[in-house]
């Protein structure tokens, strides 16, 4: 019987400059970047997350799994020089794979430890999966049990308690820069959730005012009435550049939404008056050539980690706490797969064992007449038979020294009775 193997290939912002993080990014949504990974084969089972700091895809099969190789051929495309990818990319199996997805769920892998918008987003990916037939009864457990995970983490550490969001990061480096956030004005592009993030962060720290800008004029009016903002199109910014102070970007543009054309005038209207910017959208929204203007501040995703830096000393302890979690569900969790590679045999064993039992009893009692009561305790007689001679192989397949690592001893038990692929694939 092959056994089930499950592999995890990625690329995040600990490995991965932002330049090529920004290229691998999902930006028209999961349904053809699914669709790539179902033409492997061998792949019976796979899914894929992409956020502003990681694209990753986790595939489950046999023992004829796709290479690492093959996998980072999938995952980068025409991006970059294959023998650059292992530079930017990890690959995890089996337990480790178990353990490295565990841990993002619990946001012990993020720029930002402990914030929660990560479990929304595995969540939001696991239903394109799901919609897309990807994934099956190993990636489905996976799947659900990084969930628990993620939540005995929340409530049995303090690992949330100081947490940010890339979002409130962002707050945080525009009072490095301003000092006080009290009279400034804000234009937050993009109306989507990273956008309302941050116009919650920026209010609670007494902006002026908001205004925001969307593609979607309807979406702009609504988040800026929560806000009691204003609204505008993309097309309008040049306007409101020319009194915003905090500008903050976080659309699913694949294009630039402000060139460096666009601002190097407006700073004569402005008089020179300091302008920053915070671009926390993967691709970037922002020209890079932005920074040379003089009295414009721009900083990208990638930035922030000086600002989350700060935050993590206090976590430290807590994140201890939450490996600890992490570690236990991931025994757990391997523990079941591998019980998943014995699961075939024994009920294989088992159908075979009662076939026969049933097949040589119907001989039996076509030959001789007996009353029902004598057929029931004849048919009990043999399922008792039946249970014994089966306890010690059962009991040998379920022990600890016989895990599919030790393929071997299952492969014993298959050869000893006789148990084929086709018997083992019914079970």
């Amino acid at each position: 019987m092959a056994q089930t193997r499950l592999t995890l290939v990625g690329v995040n912002h600990k490995t991965t400059p932002l330049s090529i993080r920004e290229q691998l990014a999902v930006t028209k949504g999961y349904e053809d970047a699914l669709a790539a990974l179902s033409i492997l084969p061998q792949c019976l089972e796979y899914y894929l997350i992409s956020t502003c700091n990681r694209v990753e895809l986790v595939c489950a099969g046999d023992e004829e799994m796709p290479t690492d190789q093959e996998l980072m051929a999938l995952l980068f495309g025409e991006v970059g020089d294959p023998e650059q990818w292992s530079q930017y990319c990890y690959a995890y199996h089996d337990s480790e794979a178990v353990r490295h997805f565990f841990q993002v769920a619990a946001s012990l892998d993020s720029l930002v430890v402990g914030e929660a918008q990560i479990l929304g987003q595995i969540k939001e990916a696991y239903r394109h999966a799901a919609q897309a037939n990807a994934t099956g009864p190993l990636l489905n457990k996976l799947l659900h049990k990084s969930f628990s995970t993620a939540k005995r983490v929340r409530s049995e550490t303090g690992i949330g308690a100081s947490a940010v969001s890339i979002s409130s990061a962002a707050v945080e480096l525009a009072k490095k820069i301003f000092g006080s956030l009290d009279d400034k004005q804000v234009l937050l592009i993009g109306a989507g959730e990273m956008a309302e993030l941050a116009a919650q962060h920026l209010l609670g720290q007494g902006v002026a005012g908001v205004m925001v800008a969307n593609r979607t004029f309807d979406r702009a009016v609504a988040l800026a009435a929560r806000f009691k903002g204003g609204a505008c199109l993309l097309s309008e910014i040049d306007t409101y550049l020319e009194t915003a102070d905090i500008v903050i970007s976080s659309t699913g543009s694949t294009e630039l939404i402000i060139q460096h054309g666009q601002v190097k005038p407006l700073m004569r209207a402005r008089r020179n008056r300091s302008l920053f910017f915070i671009d926390i959208a993967v691709p970037r929204d922002l020209d890079p050539a932005l920074n040379e203007i003089d009295n414009v501040y721009l900083y990208d995703i990638d930035d922030l980690g000086q600002v989350v830096t700060q935050n993590r000393a206090g976590r430290e302890q807590e994140a201890v706490k939450a490996h600890r979690i992490v570690d236990e569900e991931t025994v757990k969790f391997s523990q079941w797969l591998e019980h998943l590679q014995v699961t075939p045999t024994i009920a294989a064993l088992k159908s075979k064992t009662d076939a026969i039992c049933a097949q040589e009893l119907a001989k039996t009692l076509a030959k001789v007449e007996l009353s029902k009561e004598q057929r029931q305790h004849v048919e009990k007689m043999m399922a008792a038979v039946t249970a014994k001679f089966l306890h010690s192989p059962l009991i040998y397949l379920k022990k600890e020294s016989c895990r599919p690592g030790d393929k071997a001893k299952v492969d014993l038990i298959n050869s000893i009775f006789a148990l084929d692929e086709d018997e083992l694939r019914r079970n």
